[in-house]
């Protein structure tokens, strides 16, 4: 296709212009659009986020479209991004509004497999995955070019309504990097578009019997809710109540005997003041 075919250059503040109504009109007909928005200079900033771009550099089949599409994702010309089971939908404001699919193939199933044997031990906690706070190791094999998590080439498929008919046009690659922006606020994501589910490296490291060893790793409701924007458990647990103690049965009341009245006479016997000693009587002289 010549040049001459493509549509004239539309300045940046002309197409956002163009995409803030459109976005408008999709808000109100269906589900809201999730832009990407990139802060500061970089357009990932977490561990997880920077291993996607930095595996979507490393392949050359890519590298002539990728500064365009670094150009496009830093102005905000990703105006909506989704990322599914196995696909990525994306809707990109150029000369006008392009619908960009990209079709991810599930991870091997012996991959996985290997994955979460080399992995089995070596992480904590779902915060430590997520956040990407892993050994040396761990981090070298999740994202293996050939043997990790991320994407080849040959299992990316990616279509765009634009009419230019390169693999990667300049619209999929500003939507490659979106998802490595969306990865700084939500890495489960990957897993999820590889069609694996995180929390099974993790189970790796908790032993098949705890009763056997009950101080063995755990995941802790505080890690999950801070991960998922959720509240486990509430408020601190409130001490146990104690066991109701019973009442002491009501005994029957004893009655007093009613105190015996005393007659006038008897009240006088009780106020009588007592007699005065007799005088012994001194015989006379004769």
């Amino acid at each position: 296709m010549g040049w001459y075919e493509f549509k004239p250059y539309v300045p940046v503040a002309q197409r956002r212009a163009q995409a803030a109504k459109e976005v408008a009109k999709r808000n109100k007909k269906g589900p809201p659009c999730s832009p990407v928005n990139i802060e500061g200079k970089s357009i990932a900033a977490t561990f997880w986020g920077k291993a996607w771009c930095t595996n979507l550099e490393g392949y050359s089949d890519f590298a002539n479209r990728l500064p365009r599409g670094r150009t496009y994702v830093r102005n905000g010309s990703v105006i909506d991004l989704k990322i599914e089971k196995g696909r990525i939908k994306a809707l990109v404001s150029g000369s006008e509004l392009y619908e960009i699919r990209i079709d991810i193939a599930a991870l091997p199933a012996h991959t996985w497999a290997a994955l979460k044997k080399q992995c089995a031990g070596k992480i904590g906690t779902i915060v430590e995955l997520l956040q990407g706070k892993l050994s040396k190791a761990v981090m070298e094999t999740v994202t293996d070019r050939t043997r990790g998590l991320f994407p080849k080439p040959k299992e990316i498929e990616m279509s765009c309504t634009c009419p230019d008919y390169a693999g990667m046009c300049k619209h999929i690659a500003a939507t490659m990097y979106g998802v490595g922006n969306r990865l700084d606020s939500a890495p489960e994501l990957l897993f999820t578009l590889r069609c694996v589910d995180h929390t099974e490296l993790i189970e790796q490291a908790i032993p098949a019997a705890p009763l056997a060893n009950p101080s063995g790793p755990a995941i802790a409701a505080d890690d999950l809710g801070a991960i998922f924007g959720i509240e486990l458990g509430g408020a601190e647990a409130a001490p146990p109540t104690p066991p109701a103690q019973k009442k002491p049965t009501a005994r029957a009341a004893v009655k007093k005997p009613a105190a015996e009245k005393k007659t006038p006479a008897a009240k006088r016997a009780t106020t009588k003041k007592p007699a005065a000693p007799k005088k012994k009587s001194v015989p006379k002289k004769g």
